[in-house]
């Protein structure tokens, strides 16, 4: 009897401290608090915009990230976005900012050196490779089962992250998974532009942030927990 009690003990706890906490509002249409520009105290006003319930690039300024304030390990994030016609965009996870930011060239300074989740206007912009398609993992595994909505209109994405499993989700279907570390990613990374970089995303926890890459893109309703 003793033994039986300790187990449900046991158990219970183990399924209390897995828990995921409560839903962290990122963005709710109107609030900026919990975003700032990339090397920046506050958000980056005249360079992203609050329009129509969402956080908005503006364009022909020197681009500028958005970041959270707050860092993370592991997640699970949700938001929406849409682009413009030819727009280009991304997240990212685990970012630091160690680097200074690129000026007036669209690229984020931590492109080259962590996984970006594309945001792109498949259709009409200039690169078209299914490997660099929206909701693909940038340059190295190309998403399955897509289902994207015409430009304008808003994606549901999510993506999550735990010790080292990746998910990401658009519009309901699960288009790319992977295991950070593992040697099939490993392989890949090894045959991509990504080999030179070392310490390609050997960060664990970061801020998650969100690309200006010079074209005009819309992400609403942002929201996180930590798992």
């Amino acid at each position: 009897m003793k033994n039986a009690l300790y187990a449900l003990i046991l158990f219970t706890s183990t399924c209390l401290a897995q828990k995921p906490k409560n839903w962290i509002t990122l963005f709710d249409g109107t609030n900026t608090n919990e975003l700032r520009g990339y090397k920046m105290e506050s958000f980056p006003n005249g360079v992203w915009e609050v329009k129509n319930g969402a956080i908005a690039t503006v364009l022909n300024v020197k681009n500028v990230d958005l970041i959270t304030k707050r860092r993370f390990r592991n997640f699970e994030l949700e938001y929406q976005w849409a682009v413009d016609t030819a727009a280009n965009s991304g997240v990212f996870f685990h970012i630091q900012e160690r680097k200074e930011m690129v000026s007036a060239n669209g690229n984020s300074p931590n492109w080259l050196e962590n996984f970006e989740i594309q945001v792109l206007d498949d259709i009409h912009f200039k690169d078209t490779v299914k490997i660099r398609s929206a909701g693909s993992l940038y340059d190295l595994i190309r998403p399955k089962e897509k289902k994207l909505l015409p430009i304008g209109q808003f994606n549901n994405a999510k993506l999550l992250h735990k010790n080292g499993h990746v998910e990401h989700w658009l519009n309901g279907s699960k288009v790319l998974d992977f295991e950070i570390g593992s040697q099939a990613l490993n392989e890949l990374i090894a045959k991509s532009k990504f080999k030179v970089h070392p310490n390609f995303h050997g960060d664990k926890e970061g801020h998650i942030m969100f690309q200006h890459h010079g074209q005009r893109v819309y992400f609403k309703n942002i929201r996180i927990r930590e798992l």
